[in-house]
């Protein structure tokens, strides 16, 4: 084993690389062989706030590289108002480190920015797992920002992570499941990444409140397998938008987890990251 290779992405430095006008933060572990899986990261989120189950796990087998787009954390720039900027922006990211063809793995809006790469740059894509995520113009998207103002102000009354109401139920199982998830992503002591500014958040929001409103796509051009993803009692991107993607994409499998929000692919991180293994090796 190359003596070099990280493992675990609690050891994973963060690089920087710059493109576009632009220093991009990153993250990579995983052998370097093979198609690279790029991930696409959340509202608000940051490097730090990948489950290291689901990337360790992932990166057991794959090239796993994390990024900060434009703005956010450690990288510079402004952040874009819109998904399609910010989808531009990852592609940037992603020629800047020398790769030609990627599997993307998005979550929530990351999931919104996977659907613009599969169709404006079809050849850089070979795989998607998109989970968490709806269409344009899909169905209660517009009412994120919504959503998460009124989860904000409930996690400051009960002095808890907004991202316990956000992502997970209310049910015992998914209680126990959030405070979990939120303590794996402690487990990270040094060199952690820089929180999101307000500004930043806000044209987040603003980004997926467009995204809402759009007209729907013909998401018929996306001819890749995509593995399509979410727990049944999704609050943020209702869950009725995750069975909608699996029907209007052409090549696509559908995986729904139990008595899970919108976080269930970490609420079912052992059996998310053997369905994914399993796809991406097909």
């Amino acid at each position: 084993m190359n003596p070099k290779l990280v493992v675990s992405y609690q050891d994973a430095p963060t690089r920087t690389v710059s493109a576009g006008g632009v220093d991009f933060a990153y993250r990579e572990l995983g052998p370097q062989t093979g198609v690279p899986v790029v991930f696409l990261t959340h509202l608000a989120a940051v490097l730090d706030n990948w489950d290291p189950r689901v990337v360790d796990g992932i990166a057991a087998h794959h090239r796993v590289i994390a990024f900060d787009n434009r703005g956010v954390g450690a990288s510079t720039g402004t952040t874009p108002k819109t998904i399609e900027a910010m989808a531009a922006d990852a592609v940037t990211f992603i020629r800047a480190l020398g790769l030609t063809k990627v599997d993307l793995l998005g979550f929530s809006m990351g999931g919104m920015i996977a659907q613009v790469i599969a169709q404006r740059e079809p050849d850089l894509v070979r795989k998607l797992v998109i989970a968490g995520t709806g269409p344009a113009g899909g169905e209660g998207i517009k009412n994120v920002t919504r959503i998460s103002h009124l989860d904000t102000v409930r996690a400051l009354l009960t002095l808890q992570d907004p991202k316990q109401f956000l992502f997970f139920t209310r049910t015992s199982n998914g209680k126990r499941a959030g405070k979990e998830f939120l303590a794996r992503l402690k487990e990270r002591k040094t060199n952690r990444d820089k929180a999101i500014s307000l500004r930043s958040y806000g044209a987040q929001l603003t980004a997926i409140h467009r995204w809402g409103r759009e007209k729907a796509a013909d998401l018929s051009v996306i001819g890749q397998p995509v593995l399509v993803a979410n727990g049944d009692h999704d609050r943020m991107v209702p869950t009725e938008n995750t069975h909608d993607l699996a029907r209007r994409l052409p090549d696509s499998e559908l995986v729904i987890y139990p008595d899970a929000g919108h976080g269930g692919i970490f609420q079912f991180h052992g059996q998310f990251v053997g369905k994914v293994l399993e796809f991406l090796a097909r």
